[in-house]
C-alpha cells in the first residue's frame, strides 16, 4: 500500500492529525453549551403561574420568545433505506421532527422546557436544544399552525397560530381584542360603513376575537343584512386579521 502524500505542516509543532496547522481555525461555538436540561427560569415562572391562573397565555408566549427550549426527533423508516423484515433495530431509520396532527386537522410541533418533561412524553425522543423563536420558525417550515408546549405537563399550554407566527418574525405578541394595530386597522375600515356607530373587540378564546358592531336602531332586516355584507367584506380585505386572528365573530346591537 502507497503512503500518502506528505503535507507541509505534518512534522512541525501545532499541526493537526491530517496535517494541516490549527492556527487560524477555531470551532463554532455552542449557545447551549453546558446545558443541563433543566427549564428556564423566566419560563417555568410563567407556566407555575399560568397553571394557577395568575399569568395570561401573553406571559407564556413572552417567556419563550427569549427561552432555550427542547424540539423532539425520533427515528422514522426512511423511504430509500426500508428496514429488512428480518432486521431488528433503528437499521435504516432517519430522524425526523416529530409533529402532531389533532382531531380538527391542525398540526402542532411538541416543544418541551426540559429533559425530564421530553422524557416523560417520550423517552426516545431525541432533544435538539433550539431558542423560541428557532422553534417557532421551525413549526412554520413544518407546516404547524401550533406548538404544543410540555404536552405531557405538569403545565400544558398550546401556543395558538398567531402566537406562533409573532415568535417566528420576533414580534411581541398580545390577544387580539388587546392589538392596538388590529383595532386601528379594522376602526379605518368598519367605521365608514354606513350605519355603523361604532365597533369594539372582545376576546374570543385565546387568540380570538367577538367584532361587537353598534349600528343605527331600528333598521329594517333587509337593510342590517346589507350593512353586515358591508362590514364583511371590509375586513376580509384587513391583513392583519388574517396574520393576527384565529376565528372573528360578529356581533350586532342597535345604538
Amino acid at each position: 500500500m502507497s503512503r500518502p502524500p506528505h503535507r507541509p505542516g505534518a512534522d512541525s509543532v501545532g499541526a493537526d492529525s491530517v496535517g494541516f496547522p490549527w492556527a487560524g481555525r477555531a470551532l463554532p461555538r455552542q449557545p447551549f453549551a453546558g446545558d443541563d436540561g433543566s427549564v428556564d427560569p423566566a419560563l417555568a415562572a410563567a407556566l407555575a403561574g399560568y397553571g394557577q391562573g395568575t399569568t395570561a397565555l401573553a406571559d407564556v408566549v413572552r417567556a419563550l420568545a427569549v427561552a432555550r427550549v427542547l424540539v423532539p426527533v425520533v427515528a422514522v423508516l426512511g423511504e430509500d433505506h426500508p428496514l429488512p423484515t428480518h432486521v431488528r433495530g433503528d437499521l435504516g431509520a432517519v430522524l425526523a421532527i416529530a409533529t402532531i396532527t389533532g382531531p380538527d386537522g391542525r398540526r402542532g410541533l411538541p416543544v418541551f422546557g426540559g429533559t425530564a418533561s421530553l422524557a416523560h412524553w417520550d423517552r426516545r425522543a431525541r432533544p435538539v436544544p433550539v431558542e423560541g423563536v428557532r422553534a417557532a420558525l421551525a413549526a412554520v417550515a413544518e407546516g404547524c399552525d401550533l406548538l404544543l408546549l410540555d404536552l405531557a405537563g405538569p403545565v400544558p399550554v398550546i401556543v395558538p397560530r398567531p402566537a406562533v407566527w409573532a415568535l417566528g418574525q420576533s414580534r411581541s405578541w398580545v390577544p387580539p381584542s388587546a392589538d392596538p394595530e388590529l383595532v386601528a386597522a379594522l376602526r379605518a375600515v368598519v367605521e365608514p360603513v354606513p350605519d355603523v356607530v361604532a365597533l369594539r373587540l372582545e376576546p374570543l378564546g385565546d387568540a380570538g376575537a367577538r367584532l361587537v358592531l353598534r349600528v343605527t336602531a331600528g333598521l329594517s332586516k333587509a337593510h342590517l343584512s346589507g350593512v353586515v355584507a358591508a362590514v364583511r367584506a371590509a375586513i376580509a380585505e384587513v391583513d392583519l386579521l388574517a396574520e393576527r386572528v384565529d376565528a372573528v365573530e360578529l356581533k350586532i346591537l342597535p345604538a
